[in-house]
């Protein structure tokens, strides 16, 4: 195995720290910088801050594992750089898509959690790796990269769409594809951005 990049080194030490300190002090973490609302406590940086935080330690354990698998080969592709302009726009996209649905269904649920950049990661990964197979564990199957992220975009929205009561934000796992989409694009000059010098 390659040593891990430092920007996903960084964010899977980040999102630990914010985990241990929010356990040393009781849920004050989540309570300051989860995101929350617009209509209750919301600040601006609440837009970054969710992404650090998590409910329990699976959620942590799972979203982690993802930005490795699924982050280091594209950081070492793109550089430092651009691997951190599309994860921060994967997290402020899912942080603002889940706005709006929360906002939309009068609720006053508060958002933790990485997902939202992952999403961002598997998306690019099915850009850039489209024809990669990905060996599931559960059920036992091989996909190919765009078709297994497709499906996982799917249930995103066909779950989100049904009211599921999960506690997932569905709608914030498609907010980070689509900035993930987005920035992609960007860098491409292609719409809905002009062509780039």
């Amino acid at each position: 195995m390659p040593p891990m990049p430092p920007i996903t080194q960084a964010i899977l030490l980040l999102n630990t720290a914010f985990f241990c300190l929010d356990l040393a002090l009781r849920g004050w973490v989540t309570q300051t910088f989860a995101l929350y609302p617009l209509q209750t406590a919301f600040m601006p940086w609440q837009l970054a801050t969710y992404a650090f935080l998590h409910h329990d330690f699976l959620h942590l354990f799972f979203n982690m594992l993802g930005v490795w698998m699924f982050g280091s080969e594209l950081e070492r592709l793109w550089g430092g750089k651009r691997y951190l302009q599309l994860f921060v726009a994967s997290i402020l996209s899912a942080g603002l898509s889940q706005m709006l649905v929360v906002w939309l269904l009068g609720s006053n649920g508060l958002t933790v959690g990485a997902s939202g950049g992952l999403m961002g990661l598997l998306l690019a990964n099915a850009i850039m790796f489209p024809n990669r197979v990905v060996q599931l564990l559960i059920p036992p199957v091989q996909l190919k990269m765009k078709f297994f992220v497709a499906i996982f975009a799917g249930i995103d929205l066909f779950l989100g769409m049904a009211g599921a009561t999960t506690g997932v934000a569905h709608f914030a796992h498609l907010g980070g594809m689509l900035g993930a989409f987005l920035m992609i694009r960007y860098w491409r000059g292609q719409m809905p951005f002009g062509r780039r010098r």
